[in-house]
C-alpha cells in the first residue's frame, strides 16, 4: 500500500465544518458543537483514528437510530459520591461530558466522585474527558465499554471489546496535565479505520481476518487482538464489569447470549487532592515526579523521554500553527457528506 496525500486545514475551520456536517446529518447544534470539539481535539493530538473520520459513521448512526438526537439525558440515582446517568443514547461526547461534570461536582463535595453513564454511544478519545477532570485540578479516570470486537485470549472468537482506559493528573502547569489514554486492544479500532483512509498497511499483531489469520491489510481485519495477550483481555473484561454490569446494563454477556440490545456505557471517576492534603503541594509533587522521569537517560539518541500525553500536546501545538493534516480518503468521505447535505465546503478543503 502507498500513503495517500494529505491536506492541511486550520483547527477552527475543521471544527466549524465538522459541526456543520453533524448538524446537517441530524445532530442538534449543541450536540454537534460538543462532538466536533471532541473529534478535532483528537485530530490536533495526532489521533486521526478518533477524529473527524468518524463523522460519516456518526451520521449513519443517527439515521439507524443508534444515536438519539432527541435524547434527554437524566440522572437516575444518586447516593453520596456516586451518581448514575442514563444518557438516552445521546452522542458520546454529550453523555460523557455530563458524566465528567457530575463527577467533578461530586468530588468537590465528597473528595471523590463516581459517575456511571448508561446508554451512551461511541465516546471517541476518552482522554478528552480525563483531561477535563485534570483541568479542574483533580485526578480523572475514565473507562467505556462496548460490544464484542476483540478476540478473548485463549479463544478463537470475539469475547470482549476494545474497552479503553484513560487517567489524567494535574501538574504545576494547569494547561499541561499528564494524560494517559490506552485501548485494551493491541491498537484502537479507529487506527485501523485511519489506515484504511490513508491507504497504508497496519503492523502485525493488530488484528485477524475472517479466517482467524493475522493480517496487515486494514481492509481485511475482522477482529481485534488484545494488548499484551491475557492482560489486555482481562483488563477489558474488568472494565465491562465496572462500567456495565455494575449498573445493570451488561453488554458483553447480552451479546454473547443472543439478547443484544444494550448501548455503550461509560464511567468517570474524579478525585480531589484536597481530600488527601494540600492541593498545591500535590501538584508540585507530581511535577517533581514528572521531571525525575524526564531526567532518565534516553534509550535512543535524540529521542527524549516523554510523559503520557506529552507527545499529544506537542503535536497539538504544531498542528495549531501549521494546520491539521487530513488524509485524502477521509477528505473524500467528508466532501461526500457535505455534498449530500448541501453543506458549504471550506476553500482549504476543496
Amino acid at each position: 500500500m502507498t500513503a495517500a496525500i494529505k491536506r492541511n486545514v486550520a483547527p477552527e475551520i475543521l471544527r466549524t465544518f465538522a459541526a456543520d456536517l453533524l448538524t446537517a446529518g441530524g445532530f442538534t447544534a449543541e450536540q454537534a458543537r460538543q462532538t466536533s470539539g471532541l473529534l478535532v481535539w483528537a485530530n490536533l493530538r495526532g489521533a486521526e483514528s478518533h477524529g473527524v473520520l468518524r463523522i460519516p459513521r456518526y451520521i449513519e448512526m443517527v439515521k439507524l437510530g443508534i444515536i438519539n438526537s432527541d435524547a434527554k439525558p437524566a440522572f437516575k440515582t444518586e447516593m453520596g459520591a456516586i451518581a448514575v446517568l442514563d444518557a438516552d443514547r445521546a452522542p458520546g461526547a454529550v453523555g460523557m461530558l455530563l458524566a465528567a461534570e457530575k463527577a467533578i461536582k461530586l468530588a468537590g463535595s465528597h473528595g471523590i466522585g463516581w459517575c456511571s453513564a448508561r446508554n451512551i454511544t461511541h465516546a471517541g478519545a476518552i482522554g478528552y474527558f480525563a483531561q477535563k477532570v485534570a483541568e479542574a485540578g483533580m485526578i480523572g479516570m475514565v473507562m467505556t465499554a462496548s460490544k464484542p470486537l476483540m478476540i478473548y485470549f485463549g479463544s478463537s472468537a470475539e469475547g470482549v471489546s476494545t474497552n479503553p482506559l484513560a487517567i489524567a493528573a494535574p501538574t504545576a502547569d494547569p494547561d499541561r496535565p499528564i494524560v494517559f489514554d490506552m485501548s485494551t486492544s493491541a491498537a484502537a479500532l479507529g487506527k485501523i479505520m485511519a489506515a484504511r483512509d490513508a491507504g497504508v498497511a497496519i503492523p502485525e499483531g493488530w488484528g485477524v481476518d475472517a479466517s482467524g489469520a493475522g493480517t496487515t491489510d486494514p481492509k481485511a481485519v475482522k477482529s481485534m487482538l488484545p494488548m499484551a495477550g491475557p492482560k489486555g483481555a482481562g483488563l477489558s473484561l474488568m472494565i465491562e464489569i465496572m462500567s456495565s454490569v455494575l449498573i445493570a446494563n451488561p453488554i458483553i454477556s447480552a451479546s454473547l447470549n443472543g439478547t443484544d440490545g444494550a448501548a455503550f456505557n461509560g464511567l468517570v471517576l474524579a478525585v480531589d487532592p484536597v481530600a488527601f492534603g494540600d492541593k498545591a503541594a500535590f501538584r508540585q509533587a507530581v511535577e517533581e515526579l514528572a521531571q525525575a522521569i524526564k531526567g532518565l537517560p534516553a534509550a535512543a539518541e535524540h529521542e527524549p523521554v516523554l510523559l503520557p500525553g506529552e507527545r499529544g500536546f506537542a503535536e497539538a501545538a504544531k498542528r495549531t500553527q501549521e494546520g491539521i493534516p487530513i488524509a485524502s480518503g477521509t477528505l473524500a468521505n467528508l466532501v461526500a457528506v457535505a455534498t449530500k447535505y448541501s453543506v458549504p465546503i471550506p476553500p482549504s478543503l476543496r
